[in-house]
């Protein structure tokens, strides 16, 4: 008899009003009994649920079960019980780790390794595009890009970037996650390609075309920060999302470190096969033809790795939390998400609707008066530290060659040929990248969940303001000989701290706190205000760093304010980044729902 009939497991909860005061708390469970038993069961838990406008829920496992035990001996309310997650959600926010994750991680984080290479690797060939197409006959130095020319090559990638972030963040939420992802990474693979076949007759033509190549390099790449940070934090569990978004975005590190390992290798190649002697011994020879090859291939082999990942990354499914919140469709949500988790999970589409139906209050758009009651202060808080960190990050790293030329670390160019000085500084910023970059990255990782995001990027930004200090005060000191190691560890400590810091936790935390019709969008407004940043340092840098003494100055640059005191700016930057962490808000180990109000139904009267 038992055996013909179907195992059920259905409970209900209640909170008795006056009149089934008796019923509080009250949880009924049955398996295996009779189909007539289990109508009268169901008729009775529709009328207890409905006199406490409550829904029977159906519990398809033993576990789910005992968590609304644990619910309903909490005593939870009718409007707590009205602001519960959906199933589908909820199952993510309390699924264990699983392959899933790490696939995630690889799909998305392949995206980011490219992005650090593309953005990165330009500044390892500058340096050699400037001999190459700028030699000047008779000049003491080896040529150089003039200002302009550097400052469109360094920062046009970035303004594509800042494009991208903003109009892919905004379509991410308008037609999907999915729908526009495998874009940014089509853009990526093609416009590295192409910034490598850059032509022209002349040196004004080839740098044109790369420049155009790389603002929509850039534009792709911009395209993945909201993407793949929403993404990952829609996937994830509420006890390990902070670390997932940041593995993520720590493959940035292994992005530069690989850029600086391929730039070594193929110099090293090409030194050995193509042997020239230094500039100052013959400034023609010192630079051979085959150089025009070296630069190219480091930039296409970017490429690579987008490619690679490109077919899996069209086969992810959209997140539950967009097509469950934002399409409204509950059974394509279970679906995918049951493929995922692989467990069943219930198509929940009349909770999604009664959801909607009580959040009226929560329809407000974008720039709204209460979304700037609800979350303004919380998006200038992502906006503006990500804005100052930028400032100071990027300009270190695109110009950290300039900084290792004026300590010594770099000998003068004059010394060695065009293929030797893209080694020396592919060494130099690989050994950063390596003690310092990768390990902050992994660090934050390993603590994000345990000690919260708000620590972690305060602590950050104190450390990389007292380091930079540290260097710019006695900056005569470390131009010494003998104290080049101690510039070197002083100036890793601040990219650990960097990493080890806001330059993790900007990207996480715009994924976690804004609503999800607006997620994506909010984090490219944060991202892009980053790359502002990016962009002043970049282009600010370049001339602030210039000697005081205009006849000791770069070429084609007017005097700036020397690089001591363009490192104490940075310091300054990095005081007003902790200053501004205080309007962040902690969100770790609480649901994306939580964080963002979407639970919040209106109270009836």
């Amino acid at each position: 008899m038992m055996g013909k009939h179907r195992s059920t497991e259905i409970k209900w909860l209640g909170l008795g009003r006056s009149s089934i005061s008796g019923l509080h708390g009250l949880a009924v469970e049955w398996t295996g009994m009779g189909k007539s038993f289990e109508r009268h069961c169901s008729t009775w838990a529709s009328l207890l649920c409905s006199m406490n406008r409550l829904e029977p829920v159906v519990c398809t496992g033993p576990s789910q079960l005992s968590d609304y035990h644990s619910d309903t001996l909490a005593g939870k309310g009718v409007q707590e019980m009205a602001k519960e997650q959906l199933e589908v959600l909820h199952a993510l926010d309390v699924a264990k780790t699983q392959w899933y994750h790490f696939t995630a991680i690889i799909i998305s984080g392949m995206g980011f390794f490219t992005d650090a290479y593309d953005l990165f690797c330009i500044s390892l060939v500058t340096k050699l595009l400037g001999r190459i197409y700028y030699h000047v006959d008779g000049a003491a130095k080896p040529g150089s890009l003039p200002p302009n020319v550097s400052a469109a090559v360094n920062g046009v990638a970035l303004i594509g970037t800042l494009a991208g972030q903003l109009f892919f963040g905004w379509l991410g939420d308008k037609l999907g996650r999915k729908r526009v992802y495998g874009l940014t990474l089509m853009l990526m693979v093609l416009c590295s390609v192409c910034s490598g076949l850059s032509f022209g007759h002349d040196a004004k033509a080839v740098i044109s075309t790369l420049c155009f190549f790389r603002f929509w390099l850039g534009f792709g790449i911009g395209g993945d920060y909201p993407l793949s940070a929403t993404i990952m934090s829609e996937y994830a569990s509420k006890k390990t999302r902070g670390a997932f978004i940041a593995a993520v975005f720590a493959m940035q590190g292994f992005g530069i470190l690989a850029g600086g390992i391929f730039a070594i290798i193929m110099s090293t190649v090409f030194d050995a096969r193509y042997s020239a002697p230094a500039y100052q011994v013959d400034p023609i020879a010192s630079t051979i033809p085959q150089a025009d090859y070296l630069w190219r291939i480091i930039l296409m082999v970017g490429a690579l790795p987008a490619a690679l990942t490109y077919y899996w990354r069209m086969k992810m499914p959209e997140t539950a939390r967009y097509t469950a919140l934002v399409a409204k469709n509950a059974k394509q949500a279970a679906s995918d998400m049951s493929k995922v988790l692989q467990v069943d999970l219930e198509a929940e589409t009349q909770k999604i609707e009664k959801l909607d139906d009580g959040q009226q209050a929560n329809s407000f758009g974008l720039f709204s008066s209460e979304f700037l009651r609800r979350h303004g202060l919380h998006l200038l808080g992502t906006a503006s530290t990500w804005f100052l960190l930028d400032i100071a990050f990027y300009s270190q790293n695109l110009f950290q060659k300039d900084i290792f030329s004026a300590i010594g670390w770099i000998p003068p160019a004059k010394t060695m040929n065009a293929v030797q000085e893209v080694y020396r500084i592919a060494r130099a910023q690989t050994l950063i990248a390596l003690c310092s970059t990768v390990p902050g990255y992994w660090f934050t990782v390993a603590f994000i969940d345990k000690i919260g995001r708000f620590a972690i990027q305060l602590m950050g930004f104190f450390f990389m303001t007292v380091f930079m200090f540290a260097i710019a005060i006695p900056y005569k000191h470390w131009t010494h000989s003998e104290n080049r190691i101690g510039f070197v560890v002083m100036y890793s400590l601040t990219f650990f701290f960097a990493n080890f810091g806001p330059n993790a936790t900007t990207f996480v935390v715009p994924a976690e706190i804004f609503p999800a019709r607006f997620r994506s969008t909010c984090h490219g407004i944060s991202a892009a205000s980053g790359k502002l940043g990016a962009i002043i340092g970049a282009f600010g840098f370049l001339y602030l760093a210039q000697n005081q003494d205009k006849a000791k100055a770069d070429a084609g640059y007017p005097a700036g304010i020397g690089v001591r005191n363009s490192l104490l700016v940075l310091g300054v930057v990095n005081f007003l980044g902790l200053l501004f962490t205080f309007l962040v808000p902690e969100s770790k180990g609480k649901s994306l729902e939580e964080m963002s109000g979407e639970n919040e139904v209106e109270e009836e009267h």
